[in-house]
């Protein structure tokens, strides 16, 4: 901004209103001869010019410092002014106070800038969820972690949109009626469980006086002016599921074990004392006690499998695993387990099959135990059909993440069917419970822990998926998994006929 000139006309007045008490003084002297005529209006005249010219060098610098002072009004970030060479005295050096000021203002708004955007970047990368919260419970900040979790529509909604959990939303607001700190725990059950340490502390904002709206209206009824809320949310669930993997591995293997151990002890007693001497007994209690240890190892190994992927269950995969190349793999680990009861393996998939979201060792995991499953419990010399398909994720119930809640996602369904007994529909809802047995005598007999199907709903639950389960007493079972695919199925994907090939 440059200072304008003071119109010339102007400065003339007003000095000739300055030399006005000089001008009677001129006229009596030239009216009594001291001075010529000339000499009187020169005189006169070289007043009126340097009093208008000081004036406006002082006008000048007083524009100067007004500039100053209306851009530091507008903002310490605008340019500064340049300070008039020809300007002095004070009003020189009220402008280049104004001018100091005006620089420092802008040191400090830049780095008070550059601390803001650091706290910015330090509040976005930070691994736990933050959500502000403003006087009326609206979501006025939230983090990139908070958005993860909640989704993108947090901001600027009620919280209890987002997290409807009643015990957090009561201390939100007692909190912003002016109570303490809390701490709690809570719990989101959707996709999988996941507890949360929440911290809810105060946030004193500073509110512009007076305390009411501009427009005469009082702060929000029951709350206190300019105060808001912080949420700091920590992710507890991998410390609460491994207490509980303890107590569970505890209580389990306690039960569990009992029978074989009790078997060994037992069989140790009887070769230390009545069967001695006695070869034969030897050899059979050896191969029975043989049996016993085995599924006490294949137990122990179901069960620290189990804890695992239990631990994990609450953080996605981000792999890409191809399921006919895991498939394919099985099938032929298990063929000779397949040809020893006569059972012919059968894999069925369309062409173009996309490759899903996953751990491909997990999903291996997932393929073995229910295709040796099929294999074990069907009927000799009959069929295990192992059929891959496209699904929705709307029509099997599987929605979207958060962002995309309410549109399914394109879902590879893999289905084992075989032609055993079946089993009865009571059984159906505890199948995939721990050590739940349809036939306890007939699973143990095989080889079974019990813990199979557990490990597969949990794997299936880690990759966002599902467990469906149908059987008829004296057709079979099908046991088929639904995993989100990593793209879209291609249109010859959906059209192409399945395609059988003989493991």
């Amino acid at each position: 901004m440059t200072p304008k000139p003071m119109p010339p006309l102007r400065l003339i007045l007003a000095a000739a209103l300055v030399l006005a008490p000089l001008l009677p003084a001129l006229w009596g002297l030239w009216r009594q001869g001291a001075i010529g005529p000339v000499v009187a209006v020169v005189g006169g005249l070289a007043g009126i010019g340097g009093v208008a010219l000081m004036l406006q060098l002082y006008v000048r610098d007083l524009r100067t410092v007004a500039a100053h002072a209306a851009q530091l009004a507008a903002g310490p970030t605008e340019p500064v002014p340049s300070l008039p060479v020809a300007a002095s005295g004070p009003v020189r050096a009220a402008a280049a106070a104004a001018v100091r000021l005006h620089r420092v203002m802008n040191a400090r708004t830049e780095l008070a800038l550059a601390q803001l955007e650091a706290n910015e970047s330090i509040i976005e990368a930070l691994h736990d969820p933050l959500v502000l919260v403003g006087a009326e419970r609206q979501v006025a900040r939230a983090n990139q972690a908070a958005r993860a979790l909640f989704g993108d529509r947090i901001l600027d909604r009620d919280l209890a949109a987002s997290l409807r959990n009643p015990a957090v939303l009561e201390a939100v607001d007692a909190v912003l009626k002016g109570g303490a700190s809390r701490i709690l725990e809570f719990s989101l059950p959707v996709p999988v469980e996941r507890m949360f340490e929440v911290r809810v502390k105060p946030f004193q904002r500073r509110v512009p006086r007076p305390i009411p709206g501009e427009d005469g209206s009082p702060a929000a009824a029951g709350t206190v002016p300019g105060r808001m809320v912080i949420l700091t949310l920590h992710d507890i669930t991998a410390l609460r599921r491994s207490e509980q993997m303890r107590a569970d591995f505890i209580a389990n293997a306690s039960h569990e074990l009992r029978t074989p151990l009790s078997s060994l002890l037992g069989f140790i007693e009887t070769l230390r004392g009545p069967a001695r001497e006695d070869l034969e007994a030897h050899e059979r209690f050896l191969s029975i006690m043989q049996d016993q240890a085995s599924r006490m190892a294949r137990l122990v190994n179901d069960l620290l499998s189990l804890s695992r992927i239990e631990l994990d269950e609450h953080m996605p995969p981000a792999g890409k695993v191809d399921v006919l190349d895991r498939l394919d793999g099985v099938m032929a680990a298990l063929e000779l387990k397949a040809a020893s009861r006569r059972i012919r393996l059968t894999l069925e998939a369309p062409d173009g099959l996309p490759a899903v979201v996953g751990d491909e060792d997990q999903l291996t995991q997932v393929f073995q135990n229910l295709v040796s499953n099929a294999i074990k419990y069907t009927r000799e010399n009959t069929d295990v059909t192992v059929a891959v398909s496209l699904a929705d994720g709307m029509a099997v119930g599987v929605s979207g993440p958060a962002g995309r809640a309410g549109r399914g996602m394109p879902m590879v369904a893999v289905a084992v069917r075989d032609q055993g007994e079946g089993i009865a529909r009571t059984h159906l809802p505890r199948l995939t419970e721990r050590f739940y047995r349809v036939d306890a005598a007939r699973s143990r007999a095989m080889g079974g822990t019990g813990l199979g199907l557990a490990i597969v709903k949990h794997i299936v639950n880690r990759h966002r998926g599902r467990l469906t389960i149908e059987s008829a007493v004296g057709v079979g079972s099908t046991f088929t998994v639904y995993l989100p695919a990593a793209s879209e199925e291609s249109a010859e994907g959906r059209a192409a006929e399945p395609a059988r090939r003989q493991a």
